[in-house]
């Protein structure tokens, strides 16, 4: 089964769906004060911010750390097993450099509405990386990523501002490791494809088209054809983000292909790892992106994923279709993170553990419910190893708020000082936290 390069049947929205400030009102995060318990309408100064990325002061890369002869133990070959309870300090390395790589992406992006290259990349390939607060990482951007949207707004929004409309945006780039002393460190040539977090009111609404979709056939010139019964399905939004395309430009799926294929020209007959990263909606495309390049791929390197407070993506064929093909995922989830836990339901008797704050696996779900539920466009399994992680472990955030729960730099934060189940956090954990991410 691979992904087709079809362009997706396109999604109308009804005018009576839609209203000129949904964006306004995504940027209203609930507000939930742990001592009390209330929920507060409090919006933030500048709805970007809940995108706000990392200013962290981390290494973009640890000398010290040689990985060489364990590189694939930690770009998860064996799963990770042993590395994440307690949590190995070279693989906290190695998650807090990627992750690095994702909050470039976010700092390149032009979040203004009122500029004129709103939803473009602020900075050129040769400078992106030291640019955004990495000059030291030993990797070169070889490709900016766009990713489209699929939907069909009403005609009326032609005369809404712009920014509403904004249908193809950059979503991130690759990097490929040139400097000789990280490539002998790391022990292979490295690729990092890195991306950011929803900011446009299309990816929003893509966002909550949260029924699954099958997966077209690559041998149909049709989308719209269906796969047979218990074939690998992802969510509509994500897949329409990663197949869309405009009628002059290439869809995300066209050129993240285009450039792998060029990559594995070049380094082909040397040690070389593909690796995927991305926080919230970059996340679910990271994990539709390694799928699609060991679909497309047959001899592709190993493919690895680290993934900050993603969502769902698939049913369970869609995990059982990764977990075949040898792709390898690393799911960085904070349990007060509301985003990790949705879309739809997760009925899935082989990962119990994934199962454990969703609805359906309350003791006493009669099975026939859960089967009926399976059956649905709403069934999702949770896919890869989980490190999970809680913002109440942390002595630096004194208040839950939902907004702050689900930011890169959170995530990267609560990493930082993670030691194990037992040892939730370690006392000489850098405090990376801004302000309002501590305050209700």
């Amino acid at each position: 089964m691979r992904l087709s390069l079809a362009k997706p049947v396109p999604y109308t929205i009804p005018s009576t769906h839609v209203r000129i400030d949904c964006c306004r009102a995504l940027t209203q995060p609930i507000k939930l004060n742990r001592k009390s318990m209330q929920i507060t309408d409090q919006p933030l100064q500048n709805w970007e911010r809940l995108l706000d990325p990392v200013d962290s002061a981390m290494p973009s890369r640890s000398p010290s750390v040689k990985l060489r002869n364990k590189w694939m133990e930690y770009q998860g070959v064996r799963n990770w097993e042993g590395l994440l309870d307690p949590l190995d300090e070279n693989l906290r390395g190695e998650i807090l450099r990627y992750g690095n790589f994702v909050e470039a992406a976010y700092k390149s992006f032009d979040f203004d509405p009122a500029s004129p290259t709103y939803a473009t990349c602020q900075f050129p390939k040769s400078t992106l990386l030291e640019r955004s607060g990495l000059p030291e990482t030993g990797y070169r951007i070889t490709k900016h990523l766009r990713a489209t949207s699929g939907i069909q707004l009403p005609r009326w929004t032609e005369k809404a501002p712009s920014w509403m409309a904004t249908q193809s945006s950059w979503i991130g780039y690759v990097a490929v490791c040139q400097d000789k002393e990280e490539i002998s460190r790391l022990g292979r040539r490295d690729v990092v494809i890195s991306f950011r977090g929803t900011a446009t009111c299309l990816e929003w609404l893509e966002n909550v088209r949260a029924t699954l979709a099958n997966i077209p056939n690559a041998d149909s010139d049709k989308s719209s054809v269906k796969s047979p019964p218990g074939s690998p399905m992802v969510e509509s939004g994500f897949l329409s983000l990663y197949t869309s395309r405009t009628p002059t430009g290439p869809s995300l799926q066209e050129m993240v292909r285009e450039e792998i294929q060029r990559l594995l020209q070049t380094y082909g007959d040397e040690p070389l790892s593909l690796t995927i990263t991305g926080h919230s909606l970059g996340a679910a495309l990271a994990i539709l992106t390694a799928y699609d390049i060991k679909t497309t791929f047959k001899h592709a390197p190993l493919v690895t994923v680290i993934s900050f407070g993603g969502p769902r993506v698939g049913n369970r064929s869609f995990r059982q279709h990764l977990e075949k093909q040898g792709t390898r995922v690393l799911r960085i989830v904070n349990s007060d993170d509301v985003i990790t836990k949705v879309p739809g339901f997760v009925v899935d008797e082989d990962n119990d553990a994934a199962k454990k704050d969703d609805i359906m696996s309350i003791p006493g779900i009669p099975s026939w419910i859960q089967k009926k539920v399976e059956e649905t466009q709403w069934a999702y399994a949770e896919v890869g190893r989980e490190l999970r992680l809680s913002s109440k472990d942390s002595p630096y955030i004194n208040n839950i708020n939902v907004a702050a729960c689900h930011e890169l730099k959170t995530y990267l934060h609560l990493v930082n000082g993670f030691v194990s189940s037992s040892c939730p956090f370690r006392a000489t954990a850098k405090r990376v936290l801004g302000n309002h991410a501590r305050t209700v």
